[in-house]
């Protein structure tokens, strides 16, 4: 890994990668570190990324999203010796998130103006999901753990990439990065049946404090937190770095939340936005 010192911290990488190893999950092992110059010797996962693996071989799914959620879920149990050692994934890192969205997707990249209704909707939305976060038991998250981080093996599926930016946060947001994909898409039946299996198979300590409705409410506002986080950073790599690839996955990530339309009436503001507002605008500057 070539990481310069003055673009990169090879820092949390090695601490999170020494970490993961303790868990007994497939992650690179760090063989050799020169952090002067910015070098890290690494074991090799391979190239197949899940997301090649599910596009090339959809059958596959069943057996892939089985392991990856097995994983997850050693990760939150055996994390728990670690979690408290990483950033909080707080109130004011939420709402900065949250602001990508805002910022650079509907006011930079499509010329969108929020009235003053739009404002207070907007903000009321903010605590909405915040408060599902914070409210949520806190544990060891990867904080990008999708498709393009997961690497097929043949022993100790999947290898796991992309960790160094780890937090305490809420118990779903893994969950809902791996089901609710930026990358690719499945049906929203299956997706709750993915979520139901992962609930049954956490601690059962985990579900004395969270129900099965208030984890899947959970998982579904926290999937909206991310969404609209994912489509501002798109955004942002399109306007600041000059990377306007993403921007083609925004359409799928937002479709996530109008989905979600008729569950949810708290979500009714930001889904005519999404939905009248920055579909046909997406649509207009594409």
């Amino acid at each position: 890994m070539d990481a310069p010192p003055q673009q990169e911290d090879c820092k949390p990488f090695i601490r999170i990668a020494g970490y993961l190893e303790a868990m007994q999950l497939n992650a690179p092992r760090v063989l050799e570190a020169n952090l002067i110059d910015g070098f890290l010797l690494l074991t090799d996962l391979g190239s197949t990324q899940y997301l090649y693996e599910l596009q090339a071989h959809a059958e596959r799914a069943e057996s892939l999203y089985a392991d990856a959620l097995h994983a997850l879920n050693v990760m939150q149990n055996n994390g728990t010796a670690f979690q408290s050692s990483l950033p909080p994934y707080d109130d004011e890192l939420l709402r900065f998130e949250l602001s990508l969205f805002h910022d650079w997707l509907s006011e930079k990249h499509l010329g969108i103006e929020f009235s003053d209704d739009d404002e207070m909707n907007w903000q009321q939305l903010c605590d909405l999901l915040v408060s599902n976060a914070l409210d949520q038991p806190q544990v060891f998250v990867h904080r990008d753990y999708h498709s393009r981080n997961l690497m097929v093996r043949d022993r100790s599926n999947p290898g796991i990439l992309d960790f160094q930016d780890a937090v305490e946060g809420p118990l779903t947001y893994d969950l809902v990065s791996l089901l609710k994909d930026c990358y690719i898409q499945w049906p929203q039946q299956l997706v709750d049946d993915w979520a139901h299996q992962f609930y049954d198979n956490i601690d059962a300590s985990m579900q004395q404090r969270v129900n099965d409705k208030q984890f899947m409410r959970y998982f579904d506002l926290m999937g909206v937190q991310r969404h609209l986080k994912a489509s501002g950073i798109f955004a942002r790599l399109n306007h600041r770095d000059g990377k306007p690839g993403y921007m083609t996955d925004v359409p799928r990530t937002l479709s996530y939340i109008i989905e979600l339309g008729p569950r949810y009436h708290e979500l009714q503001f930001l889904v005519e936005l999404i939905r009248e507002r920055c579909m046909p605008a997406l649509q207009e500057v594409s």
